[in-house]
């Protein structure tokens, strides 16, 4: 028995919208990714070991700002427990849809060895 019209149509309708929404929401993930990306690179540095807080706090808001996130000064943390430096952001990205508000919270952060 052969799919209806109809049916058919709202398959492919429920298709675009999904690939709407991965259109809005895929980008911001790929951001958040590469953040943690750089998150890792930071805290793996030795060059980082012996920077001060604030040196590298600017470090992550440049690289969050140049990938359009909102990340700001309260939102990266950092920390020297035994020797090691820790790093972590924590943020939201709110993302407008139609009839609906998404916020999307993000945790990247990495240690030192």
């Amino acid at each position: 028995m052969a799919p209806s019209r109809p049916r058919i149509a709202a398959a492919l309708l429920i298709l675009a919208l999904m690939a709407a929404l991965a259109a809005r929401l895929v980008p911001v993930y790929l951001d958040n990714l590469e953040l943690q990306r750089s998150v890792e690179e930071m805290a793996q540095s030795a060059a980082s070991r012996t920077q001060p807080d604030e040196l590298l706090r600017i470090a992550v808001l440049q690289r969050a700002a140049r990938l359009g996130l909102p990340v700001k000064a309260d939102h990266v943390h950092i920390q020297r427990p035994d020797g090691r430096l820790r790093i972590e952001v924590r943020y939201v990205v709110k993302i407008d849809l139609p009839l609906y508000t998404v916020d999307l919270h993000f945790y990247p952060g990495a240690g030192s060895r």
